[in-house]
């Protein structure tokens, strides 16, 4: 097991290297620039600007320095904010997308896992019914549908939430409910199918009939036994969903008016701002790097047949 994770997390290190790289050429043949505007600067200026951030070197050259200052853990800086780095920027907004992200797939977690659970138990009863329904809903409806049903009908009509702010504000944690629900709705759907068919197949598989045989209580069968088998699979799925939570907020962070790290995603796109695009993706990338490595982790202490040589 110890050989399998410094080889897993040694494998890591060229994955992001192939990341980054392709994420640096993408970026620089794709059409326009940083310094593109509607008006045209004057070219004397234009190279100017370019001589300084060394723009007027060759490619290869620029990939070259732009990686050891990576490698060095300076993601340079940005093009169109002048006041601080691309380091400044990312791990200032990066704490308050991890929050929401950490929130939204724990409620994920929490109530897809119960309402799977419990549909998987009352198999064909109204129980099983109403959750699969609110499933399809979570993961049928967009999020930029939910988020302004949500803030009408709990902000604007029942006035209990505000409409929209972070913790930092006047209203505190009561602002991350919302956004963090909104954001938990796609994941709940998954995990809730996802754990109401794998409980079904565990609980016709032949030792749970033998744990019946045993008279064993329904309780510890259910939560001792059939739960942790029924976990591989959502387990599975919790390493990609978390990154892709925190990069899917993009659109939750725009309706709610969250500072997250998605506004600069967004914003960078359209200014064409090269290092705080590739260094927002290198944060992305690691997240999910890392997440895929836990779960492999935790997917070995679930089931002890899995073994790692």
């Amino acid at each position: 097991m110890t050989k399998y994770v410094i080889r897993r997390l040694l494998g890591i290190i060229p994955t992001l290297l192939v990341i980054i790289t392709i994420s640096f050429f993408i970026v620089r043949v794709a059409p326009g620039g940083p310094f593109d505007g509607e008006r045209a600067l004057p070219e004397v200026i234009k190279k100017n600007i370019e001589a300084k951030y060394h723009f007027d070197d060759p490619l290869v050259v620029q990939y070259g320095r732009y990686m050891f200052d990576v490698l060095r853990g300076d993601l340079g800086p940005s093009y169109r904010y002048k006041d601080h780095d691309v380091n400044f920027y990312i791990f200032q907004s990066l704490p308050n997308s991890m929050i929401l992200g950490v929130i939204a797939i724990s409620i994920s977690i929490i109530f897809g896992i119960s309402s799977g659970m419990l549909a998987a138990v009352k198999q064909n009863t109204w129980v099983d019914y109403l959750g699969m329904a609110f499933a399809i809903i979570g993961i049928s409806v967009p999020l930029f549908v939910i988020g302004p049903i949500l803030q009408y009908i709990f902000a604007m009509r029942l006035g209990w939430f505000p409409t929209s702010g972070w913790i930092t504000g006047d209203n505190g944690w009561i602002t991350v409910i919302l956004p963090a629900v909104t954001l938990s709705a796609s994941n709940f759907g998954t995990i809730a199918r996802l754990t109401r068919s794998s409980m079904l197949e565990t609980l016709r598989s032949d030792y749970i009939r033998t744990a019946k045989a045993k008279g064993m209580r329904s309780s510890v069968i259910l939560f001792k036994h059939a739960m942790k088998g029924a976990m591989l699979p959502i387990v599975s799925y919790l390493g990609p969903a978390f990154a892709g939570i925190i990069t899917g907020s993009v659109v939750v962070e725009q309706v709610f008016r969250v500072p997250g790290l998605g506004k600069f995603f967004v914003q960078s796109s359209f200014n064409r701002d090269y290092t705080l695009i590739v260094g927002v993706v290198i944060v992305y990338s690691v997240i999910l790097v890392f997440m895929n490595f836990i779960v492999d982790i935790v997917y070995s202490l679930l089931d002890p047949r899995i073994t790692y040589k």
